[in-house]
């Protein structure tokens, strides 16, 4: 029963996750012909979204400028086909703006002659907007016209919207209209910043914050903030691979807010706009709208999906509002999210890189790293894992199947209900520490734990129970005896079942946020570890059983061989446990790793 509601709860967890991450890849090749997601449900009408283009005209060997923008969407297909048979196969080819959002696709078809004849989405990433360039072939058809279906969610999608049509020259004229997006230039603008950034440098001669820790933003994509002073100012250097904006903050403390000094490099439209604010709160940026001194030789690039940005800034400036004086010692925080087609920024869909000390970026040349969740919630996490992975597991392994083979005498108690006990009481000890952490961080209930908290507060209820009800039990012989034995079992599978749920939901949380879909996938090969070793000892003791049956109808060395396959199944489950507790604790591991790199 134990591990049926195990099993229950993974499947119920793989089906609810299943639909979101089916086509987040974005290989779509299959909807290539009817550009339909094939959710199981009909798509949307009146669409929300559009396409515009940079050119009413073409000619071969043209670039054209698509740009699809509108409500915050995560899929795409996008397509050219002729005007004339728009139900035929796609027509021409495109090449990418930005490699981290979206990805090209062949659309195989018999009428087909084009590679990369479509475009579409590379993640689940929330998107406003994407660009991408049509390549008009030698053989292309007269006129053109641009399609795309747009997935908001899986359940929300518009299919085969309609854009504008483009023709050759000397077509007849167009009967419609169509929006245009002002002429740019083929390929992607130059900005003044000609040269990735390097790492070379940092620790010596400049003060450097990595994400992760050693990346090089030459070649990597990585988070990377560096700060070299030259006389009276500081020369910065941002870096990330972010399709919104990416920004630091200079804070006194380890919470955003409280007057931070913030510093936002923001991707709009190709080009990157370098603003300073101040962060009162949790509320949105207090931008500078008239500070334009306090920040001078601003440069950008964007390319390969990374967005780099430097400025100057003189290292006091007592006349500007806001501003620190950069001789002091800050935390340091680093975040990146998303902005809307109107230039507004979104929250950051993670949380902060936040050094783990205050430091002086003017002063002596350091390389560190940071944590993108806090200290406590960390080690509430781990100690969630070890409670709720290893104690609990082995613990209740030990009692259903370990009675028979420790039977001897421990400090008055049987050497199984002993080792139970310990794993037990070492469980609500864990459980009971952690759970007072993420309230001590947060300073009280936390909104954004969603059901992760209300479950975790269940769970705490639960565990403290368990060892309440076993103190009060009656004794082995007692009428009621098999009352407790029901209520025991069922508030401890409980338990563990809720605690299961939990775990996958604080997983994603943005305070610890292991990487995903790794994380899930491994949470999912732990339980199938541990439902699997409960199966076959559940399978080993009832083929005893059988053996134990078979004897006693043949009454021959009856004791003899019952005391015989007794041993063989002492032996049997030993080496099962001890190789169950070596893959408990590999699992625990893993899970440990990932979250001390975080």
């Amino acid at each position: 029963m134990e591990s049926a509601g195990i099993l229950i709860i993974v499947w119920a967890l793989t089906c609810l996750s299943g639909p979101s991450t089916g086509y987040s890849n974005g290989r779509v090749e299959k909807a290539c012909m009817d550009m339909t997601p094939h959710h199981g449900k009909g798509p949307q009408k009146s669409p929300e979204h559009t396409l515009v283009v940079n050119m009413t005209e073409f000619k071969p060997g043209d670039h054209v400028h698509v740009k699809l923008s509108g409500p915050v969407f995560k899929g795409f297909l996008l397509q050219a086909r002729d005007a004339g048979d728009v139900e035929g196969p796609p027509a021409g080819s495109f090449a990418l703006a930005n490699e981290s959002i979206s990805q090209l696709l062949t659309c195989k078809h018999k009428k087909s002659r084009w590679k990369n004849s479509a475009v579409s989405h590379t993640s689940s990433y929330k998107k406003t907007y994407i660009d991408a360039f049509w390549i008009a072939p030698s053989d292309v058809p007269k006129k053109i016209q641009f399609f795309v279906t747009v997935v908001e969610e899986y359940k929300r999608f518009w299919v085969k919207i309609p854009g504008p049509i483009i023709s050759q020259p000397k077509t007849p004229a167009l009967t419609t209209t169509m929006p245009t997006v002002e002429s740019i230039p083929t390929s992607l603008p130059l900005s003044p910043l000609s040269q990735p950034f390097n790492a070379s440098g940092c620790g010596t001669t400049k003060f450097c914050v990595r994400n992760p820790s050693n990346c090089n933003p030459e070649s990597d994509d990585c988070f990377f903030l560096a700060f070299k002073q030259d006389g009276d100012s500081v020369l910065v250097e941002m870096s990330g691979p972010s399709e919104g904006y990416i920004a630091f903050a200079l804070s006194n403390d380890q919470w955003m807010g409280g007057g931070d000094d913030a510093y936002f490099c923001i991707s709009e439209d190709h080009h990157v706009d370098i603003n300073t604010a101040s962060l009162i709160g949790r509320a949105y940026p207090e931008f500078d709208t008239e500070e334009s001194d306090a920040l001078e030789k601003q440069s950008w690039r964007l390319a390969n999906g990374l967005m780099q940005c430097s400025f100057r800034r003189r290292i006091s400036l007592p006349d500007l509002k806001g501003r620190l004086d950069l001789d002091a010692n800050y935390y340091i925080f680093l975040a990146d999210g998303e902005v809307g087609v109107d230039g507004t920024i979104y929250k950051h869909h993670r949380q902060p890189l936040v050094t783990n000390g205050k430091y002086n970026i003017s002063g002596p040349a350091q390389d560190i790293g940071g944590s993108r969740s806090p200290l406590l919630i960390k080690i509430h996490g781990a100690l969630m894992f070890v409670a709720w992975m290893t104690t609990v597991s082995i613990g209740v392994i030990v009692a259903r199947f370990f009675k028979p083979v420790w039977p001897q005498s421990l400090f008055g108690e049987e050497i199984w209900f002993q080792v139970h006990r310990a794993l037990m009481m070492t469980t609500v000890l864990l459980t009971s520490i952690s759970f007072v952490l993420p309230f001590v961080y947060r300073g009280g209930w936390s909104q954004q734990a969603g059901f992760h908290a209300y479950l975790g507060c269940t769970v705490m209820a639960l565990a403290i129970v368990q060892p309440l009800m076993a103190a009060v039990r009656p004794p082995p012989q007692a009428p009621r005896r098999h009352v407790f034995n029901c209520l025991h079992w069922c508030t401890g599978t409980t338990a563990r079942i809720l605690a299961v749920v939990t775990v996958f939901l604080g997983m994603d949380l943005p305070a610890l946020n292991l990487p995903d879909p790794w994380d899930t996938y491994t949470m999912i090969g732990f339980v199938a570890w541990h439902v699997g070793i409960d199966i076959l000892l559940e399978m080993h003791g009832y083929c005893l059983i059988r053996k134990v049956e078979v004897l006693e109808d043949d009454r021959i060395h009856i004791l003899q061989s019952m005391n015989s396959l007794k041993a063989q199944g002492h032996t049997f489950k030993q080496t099962v446990l001890i190789i169950y507790i070596c893959g408990n604790i590999a699992f625990l591991v893993t899970f440990l790793a990932a979250i001390g790199q975080i």
